[in-house]
């Protein structure tokens, strides 16, 4: 797991570090049930309380990106997880919205939007 503070962000600690871990799970980065750091090793590394490390774990397990083992630490929640799948399916909207203003600029049909998102999906498959 990779996280750099950045102090001249406006997000404060915690949030950076909860988006660095987030974004490295929706990516693929940090693999389902992947073991996260402990929260003592992750402030030692870098040099930030325990608390804020803390609070970072428990609003990603609230979010249901993490989950917590008795004993043994902090894990990365299966893809197949709701709340992950809902956040990686907004991507796709997103991605997906993103192309079809792309393709009204360039004045494309419908018909040829369909037909590259096939043909896509034919040459992803092979």
């Amino acid at each position: 797991m990779n996280v750099v503070i950045s102090n001249s962000s406006f997000l404060p600690i915690y949030e950076q570090i909860k988006e660095q871990v987030k974004a490295q799970i929706l990516s693929g980065e940090l693999k389902e049930d992947e073991m996260l750091p402990s929260l003592r090793q992750l402030a030692r590394d870098l040099k930030i309380s325990v608390l804020t490390t803390t609070r970072a774990y428990n609003e990603l397990e609230q979010g249901g990106f993490i989950t917590s083992r008795q004993g043994k630490g902090f894990f990365v929640m299966p893809s197949s997880s709701n709340l992950i799948r809902e956040q990686l399916i907004r991507d796709v909207e997103s991605n997906l919205n993103n192309a079809i203003q792309a393709a009204q600029r360039l004045s494309m049909t419908d018909d040829e939007i369909v037909s590259l998102l096939r043909l896509l999906l034919e040459v992803e498959n092979d």
